[in-house]
């Protein structure tokens, strides 16, 4: 998975709520982070569990 913030159709309002600016606070990364399956499965369970947001990433695909 592929994460890049500035094409992402929900940012604005969706990027208070969303795991990436939760665990980037202070410094959002000004490139694209990539998750493999492992990393996706930790913040999947994560979010289901209510310790982080989950990630609000909507592409335009």
């Amino acid at each position: 998975m592929m994460i890049d913030c500035d094409s992402c159709t929900a940012r604005g309002d969706a990027c208070s709520d969303c795991v990436v600016t939760f665990l980037t606070i202070p410094v959002r990364p000004s490139v694209a982070v990539e998750l493999d399956l492992a990393e996706q499965g930790a913040i999947a369970v994560l979010a289901g569990s209510g310790l982080v947001p989950p990630l609000r990433l909507a592409t335009g695909l």
